[in-house]
């Protein structure tokens, strides 16, 4: 079988999936209040805690599902937890309280594993040498989904509640329909290893993982990375409003050019660049410009600098393709799905403390009466990670030459 339909299929799969996660964002505030009947303040706390159960459980439940679809392959991992997670979008949608509604994102934590098994896929396919460009399609799918999501989730709303709940699970279920027909299993049987249960946990999968060559420096710059780059769901639409006093509709063009521009590069450039340069250029490159996004934000007033910055911190984001490539590279053709599970904690971790990191910088930095009156003090923070990670990185070069 040709690879060009395997890749449109896994591409088109993480994009609905995209799509299916950001309907239901614009609606949450309003169904949450519905369900406790309380204010806003004490919805956003409880928006909080739904998000953050979201991330632990997929950080301890990533390397379980990465371990499985090593064992079993990638077809039944994947179409089992779209299948799952058409169910647990039934369940938010009819949910009459707001404890149902929190025991429906733990299990979506738990079952998150489209983009990871998605990733595992494309290498299974890919030469080593347009792994980076493969994950860039996966990247760049769900950006434009996730991009798109909020504004048809924010139409749907305007109908019912719970309508994007019910086209989240039309989407995940006719896309596991999809998926049952027309996706070929890419992990071959001599490459499949047995299940061990001390490698299907964070603590082990990263035990095992950290001992292969180079592993354990390009994961640290990853998380780096990944916690840095979360300042942007973290505190964006808070650092916008205070500094710049825009509406939501305005904070939600330039989220949507943020994920377009993400999406067109990883899907248009990381390709041609890591062929033209190599992934550690790239991956450097992506981190100098992320430094220049960092600083400009952390000090400008200037309301267009805000939508240059918007364009060139999706472009940014040429990085963690680059990246994966670099680590998937390292890694054997039986441990691909422990490593995508492991990327997957790596990054859920970051959900976890970047927002509690970025907020509370942010609070410090922007409530009434304090002495240093600074709202982009978050993405200063976030500066000063890149510029660790771009050092490790480096230094991993000089050491590595992978």
């Amino acid at each position: 079988m040709s690879r060009r339909l395997p890749i449109l299929f896994i591409t088109i799969t993480v994009l609905i999936d995209g799509i299916g996660i950001g309907l239901i964002f614009p609606v949450m505030p309003s169904l949450i209040r519905e369900l406790t009947g309380r204010a806003l303040a004490d919805a956003a706390l409880w928006g909080g805690v739904l998000a953050t159960g979201f991330a632990v459980m997929q950080f301890l439940f990533g390397p379980l599902v990465g371990n499985l679809s090593d064992r079993f392959g990638r077809k039944p991992v994947l179409l089992t937890a779209l299948g799952v997670m058409m169910l647990d979008y039934l369940v938010m949608a009819l949910a009459p309280t707001i404890w149902l509604l929190l025991i429906g994102r733990l299990v979506a934590g738990i079952t998150a594993a489209t983009p990871g098994t998605a990733a595992a896929f494309m290498a299974d396919i890919s030469a080593p040498e347009d792994r980076a460009r493969n994950f860039g399609y996966v990247h760049a799918a769900f950006g434009v989904g996730f991009a798109l999501g909020p504004m048809v989730g924010g139409f749907l709303a305007g109908v019912d509640t719970r309508a994007p709940f019910f086209a989240a699970a039309a989407m995940a279920g006719a896309n596991m329909l999809f998926g049952l027909i027309v996706m070929p299993e890419s992990l071959a049987p001599e490459n499949r290893r047995s299940f061990q249960w001390r490698r299907a946990n964070p603590f082990g999968a990263f035990r095992a993982i950290g001992q292969l060559k180079g592993l354990t420096g390009l994961l640290t710059v990853f998380g780096l990375y990944e916690l840095a780059y979360f300042v942007y769901p973290a505190i964006w639409a808070f650092f916008t409003e205070e500094r710049f006093g825009f509406d939501t509709a305005t904070i939600g063009m330039t989220l949507f050019t943020f994920g377009v521009s993400m999406g067109l590069a990883q899907a248009l450039l990381v390709g041609p660049l890591v062929n033209r340069f190599g992934p550690y250029r790239v991956a450097m490159a992506g981190i100098c410009l992320d430094s220049v996004v960092f600083l400009t934000l952390g000090l400008t007033s200037l309301v267009p600098l805000v939508w240059i910055m918007s364009i060139l911190s999706g472009i940014s984001a040429i990085s963690i393709p680059a990246l994966q490539g670099m680590m998937s590279r390292a890694t054997p053709d039986n441990q691909q799905g422990e490593l995508q599970g492991v990327t997957s904690s790596i990054a859920a971790l970051a959900t976890i403390f970047s927002p509690l990191l970025m907020t509370e910088t942010f609070a410090i930095f922007s409530r009434p009466g304090t002495a240093h009156y600074l709202p982009g003090a978050p993405f200063l923070l976030s500066l000063a990670i890149v510029i660790i990670g771009g050092v490790i990185l480096w230094r991993w070069h000089q050491l590595h030459r992978i």
